[in-house]
C-alpha cells in the first residue's frame, strides 16, 4: 500500500485530502508545517509527498528545496497543492523540482489521478488510473 504524506496548515484541506486518497487504498500521514513534514519524510520516507506551498516554519517551496538537495529524497515524488496560482508561482514550484502542481481550489479526482500516476512502476503497468 503507497503511503503518502500530505502537509498543510489548514485541517479541512488535510482532511479532504486525507479522505480522498484513502478511499483509492493509499495510507495517509499528515503534517502541520514544512518543518514537521520534512522531518517526518527524514524518519520514514513516503512514496509521494503532498504539499502546501504557504504554511508556517516552514513553506512548501522551501521544503522542496531540501528534499531535491538530500540525495536520500531526491527523487521522491512530489505534487505541490496551493492556492499560489500566478504564473511566477507555477514556474518557481516546477524549478525547485516538484512533480505536478495543482491550484486550489482543486478537484479531487484531480489529485487522485496525478498520485496515481506518479505512483506508477513504470510509464504504462497496465493500471487504470481515474
Amino acid at each position: 500500500m503507497p503511503r503518502i504524506l500530505v502537509t498543510d496548515d489548514e485541517p479541512n484541506i488535510v482532511r479532504l485530502i486525507q479522505v480522498n486518497l484513502e478511499r483509492q487504498g493509499f495510507q495517509v500521514e499528515t503534517a502541520n508545517n514544512g518543518a514537521q513534514a520534512l522531518e517526518k519524510i527524514r524518519a520514514n520516507r513516503p512514496d509521494l509527498l503532498v504539499s502546501d506551498v504557504m504554511m508556517p516554519e516552514m513553506d512548501g517551496f522551501e521544503l522542496l528545496s531540501n528534499i531535491r538537495r538530500d540525495p536520500a529524497l531526491e527523487d521522491l515524488p512530489v505534487i505541490m497543492l496551493t492556492a499560489k496560482a500566478q504564473d511566477r508561482d507555477v514556474l518557481e514550484g516546477y524549478t525547485r523540482g516538484a512533480d505536478m502542481y495543482l491550484t486550489k481550489p482543486f478537484n479531487p479526482i484531480e489529485l487522485v489521478t496525478f498520485a496515481k500516476r506518479l505512483l506508477q512502476s513504470g510509464p504504462d503497468d497496465g493500471r487504470t488510473v481515474i
